[in-house]
């Protein structure tokens, strides 16, 4: 079988060997790397090879680099990982009307059940947090940014009580992603208010340790909004 060997850029081997050592442990998170010059002569390459590896690490969010400074290595977090695709996922749904019904059908399945997950495990500091978190929201009506930061806030506590950090992240991404229907959707009559109520039958059923009650809630308040995003696209 014919398997030809590619051919790589310069910059490319650079970049695999310092991922290679942060992956060994030698550049720790909130380490910095060394400089361009060191790392010019440990591997006998030119400064554009070395930063425009660099320059592909921070795109990634391996390191930050602050002007006149050494990279640094990055403490990865599921939140970081997934805000570095939030540019991309937000043209996608401006481009691709489909994607946003196809990632509205994506937020109910996996907001269910992390709803269903929080009535099984929440215990009573978490029910507290949940109760104190509904408050906040209807103390923010009076400022809509407020407002859409505290709906997210409460479905990013729920998917928190999971005890997977990926949940909240994606909950948050997704929540973000769509944020510019998600303010048209809030601004229509009457929707704080009946948001507020939903969100309330939902903290309910989840002090209940009733995960039936609690996911239906959630199914529930999210279809409400589906539907309501329908009808004022079509206006």
């Amino acid at each position: 079988m014919r398997e030809p060997i590619q051919r790589r850029k310069l910059y490319q081997e650079v970049l695999e060997r310092l991922m290679a050592r942060i992956h060994q442990g030698e550049f720790p998170p909130g380490s910095q790397l060394p400089s361009e010059r060191d790392l010019m002569e440990q591997y006998g390459v030119g400064r554009p090879a070395v930063r425009e590896a660099l320059q592909a690490m921070e795109r990634s969010g391996f390191v930050e680099i602050a002007h006149g400074e050494r990279a640094r290595v990055v403490d990865l977090t599921a939140d970081r990982l997934i805000a570095q695709i939030t540019a991309g996922a937000q043209h996608l749904l401006r481009t691709k009307p489909d994607m946003l019904k196809h990632m509205k059908q994506a937020r109910v399945f996996l907001e269910t059940s992390t709803a269903r997950m929080a009535a099984e495990r929440a215990t009573e500091e978490q029910i507290a947090r949940l109760r104190e978190a509904i408050a906040a929201h209807r103390a923010s009506m009076v400022n809509l940014d407020d407002f859409i930061e505290r709906d997210m806030a409460f479905h990013r506590e729920i998917a928190d009580i999971s005890g997977n950090p990926i949940f909240p992240s994606i909950v948050e991404s997704m929540f973000r992603w769509a944020s510019e229907f998600y303010i048209t959707l809030v601004r229509a009559p009457g929707a704080e208010e009946l948001t507020l109520t939903e969100h309330q039958r939902i903290v309910d059923a989840i002090a209940a340790h009733d995960g039936d009650a609690a996911a239906e809630a959630m199914r529930a308040h999210l279809m409400r909004a589906n539907d309501l995003y329908r009808e004022l696209g079509q206006q």
